[in-house]
């Protein structure tokens, strides 16, 4: 009895390997998201505010030191 060539698996698994891969990605994500993955995720959001203002939120600062300092 033939088989249609279709239905003939084929020797490279590309669906296998990519399930593999995927699998593997979700628990690296899965062990990355630990006790201080909220922390973590919250610095990395004021890190990237404050580097596109880091200018500004140095002036700022500087403001701030200085008014402190006029009123001690």
């Amino acid at each position: 009895m033939s088989h249609p060539s279709s239905l003939v698996r084929s020797p490279i698994d590309f669906v296998g390997h990519d399930v593999a891969a995927l699998a593997s990605h979700m628990q690296h994500c899965a062990q990355a998201r630990g006790r201080w993955f909220a922390t973590r995720h919250h610095l990395q959001q004021v890190r990237s505010v404050a580097a596109g203002r880091i200018v500004t939120i140095a002036c700022v600062a500087a403001l701030i030191g200085i008014g402190v300092l006029s009123v001690a």
